[in-house]
C-alpha cells in the first residue's frame, strides 16, 4: 500500500465490505424484533383460516384437504392423539419437536415456533426448514383432535427472488470493485500529473502545463500549482535579470577604476591628468560603495526583517531635517524647496520613512530644472496620511511609468543613466512603503513635472 492508487481501493473496499457486514447485522436485529413477530401473527392467521375452512366444511378427509393446501406454499405436519404423525408437502429437515409441545397443542394451544425461533445470524433463522420453526394449532377432524404444525415453502414462494437477490448482489460486488479501480485511477491520474510536475519543478523546469479541467478540490489543487508554477517562472527571470543588472552595474566602476588605475602608471602625465583620473577611481568607488549599500537594503526589506519598533514620528520635523541634509543640493541649482502644511504625526519606522523622504527628493530636485520649485505637501484622511512630493521638473513618459519602480530601470536612458545612478532608489522606496502596509503611486506628465503620493495607513 505504498501508492495512493492502492490505498484508495483498499480503504474503499474495506468500507464496502464493513458496510455489507453492519447493514446485515442491523437488518438481523431488526428481523429478529420486528419482523419475526410480525411473520408469526401473519402465519398464525393463516393457520387459524385453514383450520377454520376446513371445520367449517368437513365433506373432504382432513389429509387430502392438506395435501391441496400444500400447493399455496405451506407445509404441514399433521399429528394425532396417539403421537402418530404424517407430512405434507416439501420434508423438513428436521422434525425434533418437544412431546410437551404437541401436547399442548392437542389439547387446543398454539405453538409459536416462529418467533421464539432462536436467533441466527444474517437472518437466516427465516429460511430454517425445520418442524420447531412452525406455528402450531389444534384441528377437529372426525371428530378427533389433531396438531396441525405448518410453515412457508420459503423455496417454493421465494426461490426465484433468492437467485435474483443472489445474482444482483453478486453483481453488484463485481461491479462496485470495478468501478472503484476506474473511478480510482480518474482521481489519482491529476495526482500524478502533479508529482510530475514537482519533480521538474525542483530539477529547474519551472515552464509546465498541466491541463486539468476538473472543478473538485483536485482541480483547484491543480490550478493553484499552475500559479505557482507560473509565478516560480517568473521569479527566476527576475532572478536571472537582477544577476544580470548586478554584474552589469559592478562591471562598469570596476572597468573604469581598473582601467585608469592602468593610465596612472604611466610617467608622462601631467599632475592634472592624474588628479582627474583620481577623482574619477575615486566617484566609482563610491558608486560601487553605493550600489552595495541599496542592495544590502533591498535584502534587508525582502526579507521583512524589522529591526526597530514602529513609533511616533513628528513628520514636519522629520521632513525638515530631510530639507537641510539636502540644502547644498537644491541651493546649487537655485530651486525653491517648499514644506507646506503636512500631518504632524505617522506612525512606522523613523530611519526608512526617513530614506523615503531623502530619494523622493532629491530625485524630485535632481530632475527639476534650474530655477524650479519642489514642494511637499500632504493631509489627514479617515485612515491614512497621504504625502506628496511634487516638482516641475521634465516629467516621465507614460511608458515608463508602469516600470517606475522595477529595479534597475531607468527611464529615459539616455538622460538619466548617470554615474551615480544605481536605479535601485525607487525600488527601496516601494519596499519600505510596502513594509509600513501603505502605497506609492505617480502622476507624471512629460515637461510638466511629476507627482510622487505616499499613502501610509494610521497604525
Amino acid at each position: 500500500m505504498r501508492t495512493l492508487y492502492m490505498r484508495i481501493i483498499v480503504i474503499t473496499m474495506v468500507i464496502m465490505i464493513s458496510s455489507a457486514i453492519i447493514a446485515f447485522l442491523g437488518t438481523n436485529v431488526y428481523y429478529q424484533y420486528y419482523l419475526k413477530p410480525k411473520n408469526d401473527e401473519k402465519v398464525t392467521s393463516i393457520a387459524n383460516d385453514i383450520v377454520a375452512i376446513y371445520e367449517n366444511n368437513d365433506s373432504q378427509a382432513i389429509e387430502a384437504y392438506l395435501n391441496d393446501m400444500t400447493e399455496l406454499g405451506y407445509t404441514f405436519y399433521l399429528v394425532d392423539s396417539s403421537g402418530g404423525a404424517e407430512l405434507f408437502g416439501k420434508s423438513f429437515d428436521s422434525i425434533d419437536l418437544q412431546a410437551e409441545t404437541v401436547h399442548n397443542v392437542l389439547n387446543g394451544g398454539t405453538y409459536h415456533g416462529i418467533a421464539e425461533y432462536p436467533w441466527r445470524p444474517f437472518v437466516t433463522g427465516f429460511f430454517d426448514n425445520k418442524l420447531e420453526n412452525t406455528i402450531g394449532v389444534p384441528v377437529n377432524a372426525d371428530g378427533e383432535q389433531y396438531a396441525l404444525f405448518l410453515r412457508q415453502n420459503t423455496v417454493q414462494q421465494f426461490g426465484e427472488m433468492r437467485l435474483f437477490l443472489a445474482v444482483m448482489l453478486g453483481l453488484l460486488i463485481v461491479l462496485s470493485f470495478l468501478l472503484v479501480l476506474i473511478s480510482t485511477r480518474f482521481i489519482v491520474k491529476p495526482i500524478d500529473k502533479l508529482t510530475a510536475a514537482t519533480r521538474k519543478i525542483s530539477a529547474g523546469n519551472y515552464h509546465i502545463k498541466l491541463n486539468v479541467s476538473r472543478r473538485d478540490e483536485i482541480g483547484r489543487l491543480a490550478r493553484d500549482f499552475q500559479q505557482m508554477s507560473d509565478n516560480l517562472e517568473q521569479m527566476e527571470e527576475k532572478r536571472q535579470e537582477f544577476v544580470s543588472n548586478v554584474s552589469h552595474e559592478i562591471q562598469s566602476p570596476l572597468s573604469s577604476i581598473q582601467g585608469f588605475s592602468q593610465a596612472l602608471r604611466e610617467e608622462d602625465m601631467t599632475e592634472e591628468e592624474r588628479r582627474r583620473y583620481l577623482s574619477i577611481i575615486e566617484n566609482e568607488s563610491r558608486r560601487l560603495s553605493q550600489l552595495s549599500r541599496q542592495l544590502l537594503t533591498l535584502s534587508f526589506l525582502d526579507d521583512d526583517v524589522k529591526v526597530e519598533e514602529t513609533t511616533r514620528i513628528d513628520l514636519p520635523e522629520q521632513l525638515k531635517d530631510v530639507m537641510a541634509t539636502l540644502e547644498w543640493f537644491w541651493r546649487d541649482k537655485e530651486i525653491a524647496v517648499e514644506l507646506e502644511t503636512v500631518p504632524e504625526k505617522v506612525y512606522g519606522y523613523p530611519r526608512l520613512l526617513h530614506q523615503v523622504w531623502m530619494n523622493l527628493l532629491a530625485n524630485a530636485i535632481k530632475y527639476s530644472n534650474p530655477g524650479g520649485t519642489v514642494k511637499i505637501y500632504g493631509i489627514t484622511e479617515k485612515d491614512a496620511v497621504m504625502v506628496t512630493v511634487e516638482d516641475n521638473g521634465v516629467g516621465i513618459k507614460e511608458n515608463d511609468l508602469q516600470h517606475l519602480f522595477e529595479r534597475f530601470y531607468k527611464a529615459d536612458k539616455a538622460r538619466t543613466r548617470t554615474k551615480k545612478s544605481t536605479g535601485l532608489g525607487l525600488s527601496i522606496v516601494k519596499k519600505i512603503i510596502e513594509l509600513h502596509d501603505g502605497t506609492i503611486t505617480v502622476e507624471s506628465e512629460p515637461g510638466e513635472g511629476s507627482k510622487f503620493h505616499v499613502r501610509i495607513p494610521k497604525m
